[in-house]
């Protein structure tokens, strides 16, 4: 009997050390032989594009050179992602600017970290119906993102255009409720940002982000009415924990990020519709 609850402790000691091993998303393993390098595990999380193409076709072969496997999270909201960076489901998050990430981590009671400026997404106006911002007609109806620091951020963009005048000229956390002056009577559809270009057939024109703009086949500098100028200070980002920031293998991957690979890699393949901010 002894020898029997002796089996049983050692055997329930393993499983407890298994389970607080198991319970961190990144993680340190050694290889079987003694010769063997050890491998950290990295989960990040991001939106399909072109931040998971970033992540799996230039960071992820860099990152395997530094002994990091890197897996990539994908996720098709802007909620999920800082969700589950808060809960410790992944290590970080790519896919939002700073302004963003501030009131969701206020709103939602977080602490999260921008540890590297990557690249800029401009915003722009896209439509099935019309070719040109001259032909936007009165009580036309625009769809923009409904997420405050988009929303705000998409009708500065048509203040500039000379569309709307808002309550406070530079405001980014702004409503339609703020537009004072709107002399086309433009009617706003606020909606989730993913589901704009599923609207475009439904609506007058849209303001997009250029992530979701990308996975509708739409061409940024080609498709747009209008734009966000290429200074547009919204640099989407790498987001961490303020426990994780300084973890070596966050610092390797805010490295790679940061690199003359990822910067090459923008510019020849998104030729100009994604801006390297670095």
């Amino acid at each position: 009997m002894k020898k029997l609850v002796k089996t049983l402790s050692v055997f329930l000691a393993s499983a407890l050390i298994f389970t607080g091993c198991a319970s961190n998303s990144a993680k340190t393993t050694a290889g079987s032989g003694s010769g063997e390098k050890k491998t950290t595990k990295l989960v990040v999380g991001a939106t399909p594009v072109p931040h998971a193409e970033i992540l799996n076709e230039v960071v992820k072969p860099l990152l395997k050179e530094k002994g990091i496997d890197l897996e990539v999270k994908e996720f098709t909201d802007y909620v999920t992602p800082n969700t589950a960076l808060n809960d410790k489901q992944i290590d970080a998050n790519f896919f939002q600017h700073v302004p963003y990430m501030e009131d969701f981590a206020a709103k939602n009671n977080m602490k999260l970290v921008a540890a590297a400026k990557v690249h800029v997404e401009p915003l722009g106006a896209y439509s099935k119906k019309i070719t040109s911002k001259d032909q936007i007609k009165d009580k036309a109806v625009v769809a923009i993102p409904n997420d405050a620091t988009n929303e705000g951020r998409a009708l500065l963009l048509l203040q500039k255009q000379g569309f709307i005048k808002l309550k406070d000229p530079n405001g980014l956390t702004q409503t339609p409720k703020d537009i004072v002056e709107n002399p086309k009577n433009l009617q706003f559809k606020e909606l989730e940002a993913a589901q704009l270009p599923r609207v475009l057939q439904d609506v007058d024109f849209a303001i997009i982000n250029t992530n979701y703009a990308l996975e509708a086949k739409l061409n940024p500098t080609k498709d747009s009415l209008f734009i966000e100028d290429k200074d547009s200070p919204y640099a989407n980002v790498l987001t961490v924990r303020p426990d994780n920031e300084k973890d070596p293998a966050i610092q390797e991957l805010v490295k790679a990020l940061n690199s003359p690979e990822v910067k090459k890699f923008i510019e020849d393949k998104y030729q100009g519709s994604i801006v390297p901010a670095f």
